[in-house]
């Protein structure tokens, strides 16, 4: 059991990290700090299309990353 947890583990944090590299970042430099950041927390923009499913994505992977450290820590 501690194998197979250990491989889900290793399998779902490269999950996780091709995941949040796909993300596109939120400001674009020092400009997009400026004047970006205002408008997105005034327009509470939702996600469409690929950044929901990424958006999504992460959080499902963070969830099961969370929850297989604890399994593979308990085993052990």
């Amino acid at each position: 059991m501690e194998a197979v947890a250990s491989i889900l583990l290793v399998i779902v944090s490269l999950l996780l990290i091709a995941t949040v590299l796909l993300q596109s970042g939120k400001s674009a430099g020092l400009s997009g700090a400026i004047s970006g950041g205002a408008e997105q927390l005034v327009g509470k923009q939702k996600a469409r299309g690929l950044e929901a499913v990424l958006s999504r994505a992460t959080v499902v992977l963070g969830t099961l990353f969370f929850l297989l450290t604890l399994a593979v820590a308990f085993f052990m």
